[in-house]
């Protein structure tokens, strides 16, 4: 294996010096630089890691929390789209990622101890269904640096989608189509649902609109098969509503399967709304109207703040970063105003 010490005797320079060259140092010349690592490149040099860590006390490695009882994993379109910003800041910083999960081997520990073994510099916790959950407190509450993605857990910062802006930004939309009977099936019990379901009725409330209760059913995200159980009751009702806004783009596909069963049509019979604004949603029949979130800097500045936290650029309890996104307006909703 080809060390720094063989680069320096072919170069005929200092083994500090070579040190310095590939860690970019400004007190060796660019033209010195440039020889040792085009050397090092020749010779086929690759840094040790494990050596760099015991200098540095820092592997360049963060850890990715992504723990949901549906399993959707990146399968997700939202999450699939936030993670992969994450990991494009992340690597253009100079950082490796590493899922974390229950198991290493055959050997079961805690997402802490996961972290402690693969010696991560610190981690983002993007999707999790329990946050009271013990080994998700546990972790919460350790020294390992922490971001959180759409969720404030004190003593660590975080970046929040603005859920409250976005549903407020649908349902003032659907308004004014002319629509006051407006339904909501809503996702699994999380913060972000508790923001969503605290903005409908808020923004309802607002515009003078009655909020029924038989019109607010939980379904789960990214699951048409329930959506499609729920749209198709919240239709035959004694009195339907004329536009129901789901969880995500992805129950649209069941909302439109429930509609397309009973002989209707989007949005002549029924308007819908999504939420997320995934590509997916663009290329449905018609256009699904939907609130666009911004994933692209929802994870890069998710990236962004957990090698700050690292670097004691912020301090823990620095203030959430808030990012909006926009109104996608599809073919989705019937204007009944005409």
């Amino acid at each position: 294996m080809v060390s720094i010490k063989d680069i320096a005797s072919v170069c005929g320079v200092s083994i500090a010096t070579v040190s310095k060259a590939l860690n970019n140092h400004k007190d060796v010349s660019n033209n010195t630089k440039q020889l040792i690592r085009e050397t090092a490149k020749k010779l086929g040099y690759l840094p040790n890691t494990q050596a760099r860590a015991l200098k540095t006390n820092r592997t360049y490695n963060l850890g990715v929390l992504f723990a949901e009882r549906a399993n959707s994993g990146l399968t997700h379109s939202y999450f699939a789209a936030v993670l992969n910003s994450f990991k494009v800041e992340a690597e253009q910083r100079g950082y490796d990622i590493t899922f974390i999960s229950h198991n290493i081997g055959d050997n079961n520990m805690t997402f802490y101890e996961h972290c402690i073994c693969r010696n991560v510099d610190g981690v983002v916790v993007a999707c999790v269904d329990d946050y009271e959950d013990s080994g998700i407190t546990e972790l919460l509450e350790s020294s390992v640096p922490t971001v959180t993605i759409d969720y404030l857990s004190k003593g660590n910062p975080a970046v929040i989608s603005d859920n409250y802006f976005g549903i407020k930004t649908l349902v003032r939309h659907i308004y004014q189509k002319g629509h006051r009977k407006i339904a909501y099936i809503y996702g699994d019990t999380a913060t972000v649902t508790s923001t969503r379901l605290k903005s409908f009725g808020e923004t309802l409330r607002s515009l003078n609109i009655e909020i029924r209760k038989d019109y607010l059913l939980q379904g789960r995200y990214h699951d048409p098969k329930t959506t499609e159980m729920l749209a198709e009751k919240l239709i035959k009702a004694a009195e339907p509503p004329t536009c129901i806004m789901l969880s995500d783009d992805f129950a649209a596909i069941g909302a439109i399967n429930a509609f397309e069963k009973l002989g209707l049509s989007v949005p002549d019979d029924i308007s819908i709304v999504g939420y997320d604004g995934i590509v997916l949603s663009q290329v449905l029949n018609p256009k699904l109207t939907t609130f666009r979130q911004d994933t692209e800097s929802i994870g890069a500045k998710a990236a962004e703040q957990l090698i700050k936290l690292i670097r004691k650029e912020i301090k823990p309890d620095e203030e959430p970063v808030i990012i909006s996104g926009g109104l996608l307006e599809g073919s989705s909703v019937k204007d009944i105003n005409r």
